[in-house]
């Protein structure tokens, strides 16, 4: 994720301090990259694979119900394709197998789906390499050049043409297509962030589409046919799979559009051909997360101020946070007298009503309790399980079977069967359980976060003799979060 500065400052109020109840339904998730210090290269399949287990368990505690892993950095693949080669930053050769054999993203939808939590592909679309010498000879760039630019000393794909749309859509409905991911996920890299010279690297497709239409739009209209061409990509082969992109922070500044926010940086509009509010209006995207990494009152970019923004011009998707944790743990949120930024920054998302979530940048600062951050969210501001929001229309989901609690070798059980599910996929099959608590006496209310105590794939789970006399419901959940009506057992 890129880290830019921006300017204007801006001022706002604190969110009431008693604005600390963690919903049941919200976003949780953490960026897991895999480009920079983390040397998948270096490790063997076996620590490559403890390694992962070790940051989805700490994500886990830390109250996260979504992974979004990077699979896909530079024209390159962190599982078996047939389309690209196998990542460098896997095995330290571009086109180099793991040995042993082994797939990445595979082993990781695995992990993620055992703990309830959601595994996002992310992708970047565009972008093959930043050091072009490593590309072997027989590299489809080699091949045919005229669909690749260089710029600031790196190759991308040119989105001027229709062959490299098609390209990015195959590689993504062959993802979609043979593992089980819950969503599709872009970062910000559109056309490239701007470099030492002006860009114009795409001038010979610009002299052969253009037509004499104004640069930019013309550079924008190639980004939306290629958002347009992927959701319905996406739909065609799971309807149920969403996608999601994560822009820069700042769409455009107020001074060049009455639109836009009180800001003074780089612009996702004009610097990389991004038109997030064009995509949402549209209905193309199903989530957007733009990347708010900024301090609550920076001069760049205020992100006190950024968040109402997006919540006011988001209109269609969801809206989730990308909240940087090195940043917000390294600033004091003075108007607040806080040591640092990160309980601001939650009520804040919590505040407000378009906002339902938010992303860690990134997921190892988490796990690596970065100044107490990891603490924070697992002892107070994600303390419990929580729900990731529901997508798609209502519909009537299938209820958890034969509910029981069972003893067994001195342990108890509550236990349940599947629904029965059709001989195709479909967004309606059940996938996990919520299993509630409910303590004797206490109302049974299913929208209380504080009563969940497992959000499961499996159909049991087991329970304390402490128990006796709590009742005992469970839910279904279907591919696109929606949750079924509760059946109760009481343990006598």
């Amino acid at each position: 994720m890129t880290l830019l500065m921006a300017a204007a400052a801006l001022t706002g109020s604190v969110v009431a301090e008693n604005n600390n109840t963690a919903p049941k339904r919200e976003f949780r998730g953490a960026w897991l990259h895999v480009i920079g210090p983390v040397a998948y290269s270096r490790m063997s399949t076996d620590q490559a694979k403890q390694f992962i287990v070790k940051q989805l368990d700490a994500l886990e505690k830390a109250g996260c119900n979504a992974v979004i892993f990077q699979v896909r950095p530079m024209a390159d693949a962190l599982y078996k394709s047939d389309l690209e080669d196998w990542s460098q930053y896997l095995t330290g050769r571009r086109g180099k197998a793991p040995s042993p054999m082994w797939d990445p993203m595979e082993f990781t939808i695995e992990e993620a789906h055992k703990r309830g939590m959601e595994f996002h592909a992310w992708i970047n679309p565009y972008r093959v390499s930043v050091t072009p010498a490593t590309l072997p000879a027989d590299h489809i760039s080699k091949k045919e050049p005229h669909r690749f630019f260089k710029y600031d000393g790196k190759v991308f794909f040119d989105p001027a043409y229709q062959e490299n749309r098609d390209f990015i859509c195959d590689v993504v409905r062959d993802i979609v297509s043979r593992y089980d991911v819950d969503a599709i996920h872009i970062d910000d890299y559109f056309y490239p962030y701007p470099g030492k010279t002006p860009f114009n690297a795409d001038a010979a497709s610009y002299a052969k589409f253009g037509k004499g239409q104004d640069k930019g739009d013309w550079r924008r209209h190639n980004v939306d046919m290629l958002i347009e061409q992927l959701h319905y990509t996406i739909r065609r082969t799971k309807p149920w799979v969403r996608f999601g992109i994560s822009p820069f922070g700042i769409w455009r500044n107020k001074k060049n559009d009455p639109r836009g926010s009180e800001t003074n940086g780089l612009q996702n509009y004009d610097g990389l051909y991004a038109d997030i509010l064009l995509w949402d209006k549209k209905g193309w995207v199903d989530y957007v997360a733009p990347q708010l990494y900024w301090e609550l009152d920076h001069k760049a970019a205020s992100s006190r101020k950024l968040i109402k923004w997006w919540n006011d011009n988001i209109e269609n998707a969801q809206l989730y946070i990308g909240q940087d944790v090195q940043r917000t743990m390294n600033q004091r949120d003075t108007q607040a007298g806080r040591p640092d930024e990160l309980r601001t920054k939650i009520e804040l998302s919590r505040q407000y009503p378009n906002v339902s979530g938010n992303v860690w940048w990134h997921g190892y600062w988490v796990v690596d309790n970065y100044k107490g951050a990891r603490d924070a969210l697992e002892k107070k501001y994600q303390n419990t399980l929580a729900l990731p929001p529901a997508f798609g229309p209502e519909v009537s989901v299938a209820v958890p079977e034969d509910v029981a609690i069972s003893r067994r070798d001195g342990k108890v059980f509550l236990e349940w069967d599947a629904p029965e599910r059709g001989r195709r996929e479909a967004s309606t099959d059940v996938v996990k359980y919520v299993v509630y608590q409910f303590l004797p006496g206490e109302k049974h209310d299913i929208d209380n976060s504080e009563a969940i105590i497992s959000i499961t794939p499996y159909t049991s789970v087991t329970l304390s003799e402490d128990s006796r006399g709590s009742t005992f419901a469970v839910t279904g959940v279907d591919r696109m979060n929606r949750e079924s009506r509760p059946v109760t057992v009481k343990m006598k």
